[in-house]
């Protein structure tokens, strides 16, 4: 027996499926049943090897970073200080430990995957109905299903009865499927349309069925989803702030070596002491190294992580915090993120006129437009069928509305309420529920004059099929061509604004045969009541967020799995997508190369019927054009691209367990408005990193060329290794940390996003930190060089140790914006770093006022006219720097990409 190709079993007739599986609709019998089970194993996923921790701990030290700093700890050893040392060690241990958490990810989404499987199959097997686990199914194996059912396995339908599935975590239909057992699908239809299928990992909502089972286990298409799952894990790459942390970190050891070395030669070449040059050469290593870096990241992606926390955004994996803030095309998901996840009706058509439904959600506030005193009645009738031919019923939690029963039912409860439509008339007597062949549903009700009035609501075109008359402003008369026509005309045009249609009808009379089991012969001579066309209605914060977006240079793609007519109203409505661009769908998807959809993403917003496969292929078409790319999902199909993104962003309402172990990041409440409030914590963090950075590597650049400088012209030494390290842990370290804390610029989202090749140090930056660096060593050395003259070498340090420490700290408050001048801004807007500040000068005037300390640092007391001068030279680089900020290149910006087109 061989097994065809999983994708053509839809096209396939039940009797040929059970042909070519080699079985009957008794089962298998045992003997086959035990071959099989040696040839095709059990019915689950392959389990993957054994995560060995020390590999995952051992991955956290490959950084060059982390091994810079290794190497400053050792060195801070040598020179004996042990508590920057300590220091170091502990914020490589940190970084480390949160690197070591992230690495289960993918562990979690596999064993998600398996808590899918159902664990209990009802099986038909040598012609007797027998319960088994789920894993021991096999092809061949005849399943049963009924409504509260896991679908086991991959299974050819062979029998339904009204049969509805939901398919949305596999598929992202936000509607229950009807299920045809005698349907026929072409081979290249798209796997949400392949209504004689069931697969492993959906469930039963309604009906009953039978079905083969074709595949198991990695076989199935939940299975093809792990397998895609774990490729798109091994594929992980660096967030974005990585790599450009881990290039920083390579330059700056070549800087910094090369810098100790030049000292170190021109110290050597004039005459000073090899010991004294050796234990200075080593201190301006440890200083040149900005360990802070690590710990400034950290502590700015915690509180962002805080501050998103706070805005509806929970982060599952530290780094990608500032990934979002990087993101250049968010891929999104439809129902429930940029619409609400409810149906509501828009309009209603009868006879010749059409009603506007306002309002939104499944409460009855809103009202009906257009329903007149002429034309109520006509309004009433169609609404009154809609809520007789219904088994929603709608409540209220919390002050919140919602639907029990079916999404659709439940809003047309709703709009017949807004006319005032709440009691169907008399009681049920009898139900014909709605099956897929025919395509409609019907009800029975008692009157109170005896006679039996019949419901009836569906497709139109199956319901018209029913109707001989139709109701209008004169009352019931006999249906003609022209209403034909119209009938017509108005459903292509709800249609086209993608609202889905249904049809009602209904008729009253003595003789409804209430105890035929066969509808149609109740369903006839019915009067056409009218249209109603619904949708699942966008956000109304979705519109500003997505605008935001373009603002932002963010493209905004919606990728769902319904119909692309669906799709392309909500993206127009919510100008995602311009009038006349057309969607891709899944199969014409599927028939580009890879190389051929990255040349067309660009020119697509709407993506439709899509497999999971294609989800993940857009998501790498948009990487390999260099795109920062974040992904919305709910859905266990969703989980492959949610892992292969730069930023996986998950559904915390609907979400699946799967969906949200594979993703980066948590919407709490399941809107797009919550995500670009994501994205602008994102760009602050950014923001924050780099002055940040340039604080440290302005400070170091300055510390560096004031030694080469005095050195190399045959000066002594102008700071000692105790002056370096107080610099470099205080002055240096804690200024920064309280900048990574500061709130995030108001115009963050005006620039275009950053681009994956940009560096964090692009020219603008380095023409800042060279700047500030040399005119600080230039100041400096100035001091040092005035005051050695005038007062001897030790006064000479006190004074050039005294200047820089004053001019790093009030340079702080110029970093807190690269572009508001400090008149512009809130002082005390950060009140961390005017505390630090404070406190970090008053312990320095104390190094230089008390005697043990003056001991410790070997310095000497400063007069009033020496603090002066020092206040005068640390206010200089300030000034220097406010210039910059309203100069007209200032406002140029670097390192960005235009939004992706």
């Amino acid at each position: 027996m061989s097994t065809p190709d999983p994708t053509h079993w839809h096209a396939l007739t039940p009797e040929t499926v059970l042909l070519r599986l080699g079985v009957t609709r008794g089962g298998l019998d045992p003997a086959e049943a035990s071959a099989r089970r040696a040839r095709f194993g059990p019915n689950a996923f392959q389990e993957a090897p054994p995560v060995r921790p020390l590999a995952i701990l051992g991955r956290q030290f490959r950084s060059f970073l982390v091994g810079l700093l290794v190497v400053a700890s050792i060195l801070s050893l040598f020179l004996g200080d042990r508590i920057d040392a300590a220091a170091i060690l502990a914020i490589v241990v940190l970084n480390a430990g949160i690197g070591f958490a992230q690495e289960w990810r993918a562990e979690r989404s596999i064993a998600a995957l398996r808590r899918l499987t159902a664990p209990r199959a009802r099986v038909r097997r040598a012609g007797r109905v027998i319960a088994v686990d789920a894993t021991e199914l096999l092809p061949g194996d005849i399943v049963l299903l009924e409504a509260g059912d896991l679908v086991p396995a991959d299974l050819r339908l062979l029998d339904s009865s009204a049969l509805r599935c939901s398919e949305s975590a596999l598929t992202g239909e936000s509607e229950p499927v009807d299920k045809d057992a005698q349907a026929l699908r072409p081979a290249d239809t798209a796997l949400g349309e392949r209504s004689n299928l069931a697969h492993l990992g959906t469930s039963v909502v309604a009906g009953v069925g039978s079905g083969v089972v074709f595949a198991t286990g990695m076989d199935s298409q939940l299975g093809g989803i792990a397998r895609l799952l774990a490729s798109a894990s091994e594929q992980d790459t660096e967030t974005p702030l990585e790599q450009r942390l881990q290039a920083l970190a390579r330059t700056l050891a070549v800087v910094c070596l090369g810098s100790v070395l030049l000292v170190f030669v021109l110290g050597a070449l004039r005459g000073l002491p090899l010991a004294e040059l050796l234990m200075t050469s080593i201190s301006l290593a440890v200083a040149s190294v900005p360990e802070g870096l690590p710990a400034v990241a950290t502590v700015a992606l915690t509180l962002g992580v805080a501050r998103m926390a706070r805005r509806r955004a929970l982060i599952r994996r530290l780094a990608a915090v500032e990934t979002l803030g990087s993101a250049s095309v968010v891929c999104t998901d439809k129902t429930g993120t940029l619409t609400r996840g409810e149906m509501t009706v828009r309009e209603l058509w009868t006879a010749g006129h059409s009603f506007q439904v306002s309002g939104e959600g499944y409460g009855p506030e809103g009202w009906i437009e257009g329903a007149n005193y002429t034309y109520e009645g006509l309004a009433r009738e169609l609404l009154e069928v809609l809520a007789s031919c219904n088994n929603a019923h709608l409540a209220q939690d919390a002050g919140v509305w919602q639907v029990l029963g079916d999404p659709t039912e439940g809003a047309l409860l709703s709009a017949a309420a807004k006319l005032g439509v709440t009691q169907p008339a008399g009681p049920r007597l009898r139900e014909w529920p709605f099956d897929s062949a025919r395509k409609r549903m019907s009800t029975a009700r008692k009157l109170a004059d005896g006679r039996v009035r019949l419901d009836v609501k569906g497709a139109p075109e199956s319901v018209l099929a029913c109707c001989d008359r139709i109701a209008d402003a004169e009352g019931v008369r006999a249906l003609c061509r022209a209403d034909l026509a119209q009938i017509a005309e108005t459903e292509a045009r709800l249609a086209a604004r993608g609202l889905r249609v249904l049809g009602a009808a209904w008729r009253e009379d003595h003789d409804v045969e209430l105890a035929s089991a066969d509808p149609s012969t109740v369903e006839r001579g019915l009067v056409f009541a009218g249209l109603v066309g619904m949708l699942d209605p966008p956000r109304v914060e979705a519109r500003a967020a997505v605008a935001r977006c373009r603002a932002a240079g963010i493209r905004v793609v919606m990728i769902t799995g319904d119909h692309p007519r669906t799709g392309l109203a909500i993206a127009r409505e919510l100008d995602i997508a311009a009038e006349g661009e057309v969607a891709l769908t899944g199969p014409e998807l599927a028939r580009l190369s890879d190389a051929d959809l990255a040349e067309r993403v660009p020119h697509v917003s709407v993506y439709a019927r899509v497999t999971p496969e294609d989800k993940l292929r857009i998501v790498r078409a948009w990487q390999s054009r260099s795109a920062v790319v974040a992904m919305t999902g709910d859905g266990v199909n969703d989980a492959p691209a949610l892992r292969a993104a730069d930023i996986g962003i998950a559904m915390g309402r609907i979400g699946t367990e799967v969906a949200k172990q594979a993703s980066d990041m948590i919407v709490t409440d399941d809107n797009f408005a919550s995500i670009v409030a994501a994205v602008e914590e994102g760009r602050g963090i950014f923001a924050n990193i780099r002055k940040t950075l340039q604080y440290l590597l302005a400070g170091n650049a300055a510390e560096l060329v004031l030694m080469a400088l005095c050195v190399g012209a045959g000066y002594p030494a102008p700071l000692l290794p105790v002056h370096l390290l107080w610099i470099n842990l205080v002055t240096d370290g804690l200024p920064a940390l309280c900048l990574a804390t500061d709130s995030v610029d108001a115009d963050v989202m005006r620039d275009p996003p950053r681009s994956r090749r940009a560096s964090l140090t692009d020219r603008a930056f380095l023409g800042r930190v060279i700047l500030t660096g040399v005119g600080t060593a230039l100041l400096v050395a100035g001091v040092y060089i005035y005051a050695l003259n005038t007062w001897g070498e030790s006064a000479a340090r006190s004074h050039a140790f005294g200047a820089l420490v004053c001019t790093e700290l009030l340079r702080a408050f110029s970093w807190r914006s690269e572009r508001t001048p400090l008149w512009r801004m809130n002082l005390l807007g950060n009140g961390r770093l005017a505390g630090i500040v404070a406190v970090s000068l008053l312990l320095q005037l104390a190094i230089h006022g008390l005697a043990p300390l003056r001991e410790v640092f070997h310095t000497e007391p400063l007069s009033a006219s020496s603090l002066g001068l020092l206040l005068a030279v640390a206010l200089l680089p300030v000034a220097v720097l406010e210039l910059a900020k309203v100069l007209p290149l200032s406002a140029r910006k670097e390192g960005l990409s235009p939004c992706p087109s």
